[in-house]
């Protein structure tokens, strides 16, 4: 019997499984949005060999636990059409093991992203370019303006909309990374945005396309307004 075509079969069958758990879970598009921003960081830190295995591993544990939970909340659900208390814990151990997987893979993204950051930061000079209470404000308001401005041209396309919470949490988390210029306090602010991002695409009507934009819009403009203040304050001669 040829084995080729079954093989090929095979990986076809395994292919549509992973588009369907991407398309049917949220979950799941967190998971590959944050792997996408994990591998654009390890080429710009230019981690060692054994960093990326590490960071391979994680996110690989992540992903196959998702599939796994995936797979077993679809097969409860056929054979258990009615709400069954054992549905329930098959249901929720499955759950666990995602849960287990991602704060190993957040421990690891952490260990491996402290150092490279501390020594990003500590290249930002920030003595002559003091965030102080007013200017915070300036910052937050252009921030605003911009994300009201871009929503209201986009205001009939809500797949394009940038959300304004997303936009001025990550322009928070920005500032105080600009502020305290160490890794620890940086890690932590994002993390924070980040998991109020999740909040707001779970509990409110929110496209993960629309917190991404504001997200970006909220980090971009903060850090080109300053580094605009920056560059006034450094003499022409």
């Amino acid at each position: 019997m040829r084995t080729g075509p079954r093989f090929f079969r095979s990986l076809r069958f395994a292919y549509e499984g992973v588009k369907y758990a991407l398309a049917s879970q949220s979950n799941m598009k967190i998971h590959f949005f944050v792997t996408f921003v994990v591998f654009i960081s390890a080429v710009f830190f230019r981690l060692s060999g054994t960093d990326v295995l590490f960071i391979l591993l994680a996110v690989t544990l992540v992903i196959v636990t998702e599939l796994l939970n995936t797979a077993i909340e679809k097969t409860v659900d056929l054979a258990m059409p009615e709400h069954h208390p054992l549905a329930k814990i098959a249901k929720d151990t499955a759950a666990a093991a995602v849960l287990v997987s991602a704060v190993f893979a957040v421990i690891v993204g952490v260990t491996v992203f402290y150092r490279p950051v501390e020594r990003l930061l500590l290249t930002v000079q920030t003595a002559h370019s003091e965030i102080t209470a007013e200017t915070i404000w300036i910052y937050l308001m252009l921030v605003l303006i911009t994300v009201i401005v871009a929503e209201t041209r986009f205001g009939r396309t809500i797949f394009l909309r940038p959300s304004l919470l997303s936009s001025i949490v990550v322009s928070m988390a920005t500032l105080i990374t600009l502020s305290v210029n160490k890794p620890l306090p940086a890690i932590l602010s994002y993390a924070m945005a980040s998991l109020f991002l999740v909040i707001l695409y779970r509990r409110k009507n929110r496209t993960i396309p629309g917190l991404i934009l504001g997200a970006v819009a909220g980090a971009v403009i903060t850090l080109l307004t300053y580094y605009l203040n920056f560059l006034s304050l450094v003499p022409l001669h």
